[in-house]
C-alpha cells in the first residue's frame, strides 16, 4: 500500500479549498448577473452586466471544475469550453446591443428634474 506524505495531504487540502473558492466566486458572479438582469432598466445595461458577470461566473466555475478533475481528458474539454465561453459571451452581448441600436431602441438616460432652474427653497423662510 502506498502511504501519503504530509506534503501530499497539504497539497490536496489546498487544491480542495481552491476548488471551493473558484466555484464560490463563479456562483457569486452568476448571482450578481441574475440580479443585474432583473434590476437594470434597459437592454444595453442588461446586456452589459450579463456578458461581463456571466463570463466571469462561468469562467471561475469552469476553472474550479478543471482544477477538481486534475489531469484528465475531461479537463481539456473543460478548458476548451472555458475558452469558448470567453469568446462567445461578449460577442453575443455586442450583437444584441448592436441589433437593438440598429432597430432604434433608445437607451434610458437619467433626466434632470423639471425644477432644476428654480431657486432652492430654505426651510426656515426668509429673514428680513
Amino acid at each position: 500500500m502506498i502511504e501519503t506524505t504530509p506534503l501530499q495531504v497539504t497539497l490536496e487540502t489546498v487544491r480542495f479549498w481552491a476548488v471551493v473558492a473558484l466555484v464560490g466566486l463563479g456562483l457569486l458572479f452568476t448571482l450578481v448577473s441574475a440580479v443585474g438582469v432583473l434590476r437594470l432598466p434597459d437592454i444595453y445595461s442588461r446586456a452589459h452586466t450579463a456578458s461581463q458577470t456571466d463570463t466571469l461566473g462561468a469562467g471561475f466555475a469552469l476553472a474550479g471544475v478543471a482544477l477538481a478533475l486534475g489531469w484528465q481528458h475531461a479537463t481539456v474539454y473543460t478548458v476548451l469550453l472555458l475558452f469558448f465561453v470567453f469568446i462567445t459571451n461578449p460577442t453575443a452581448a455586442h450583437a444584441i446591443a448592436r441589433s437593438a441600436a440598429e432597430t432604434g431602441v433608445e437607451p434610458l438616460l437619467a433626466e434632470e428634474p423639471d425644477d432644476a432652474d428654480a431657486p432652492a427653497e430654505t426651510d426656515g423662510g426668509e429673514q428680513r
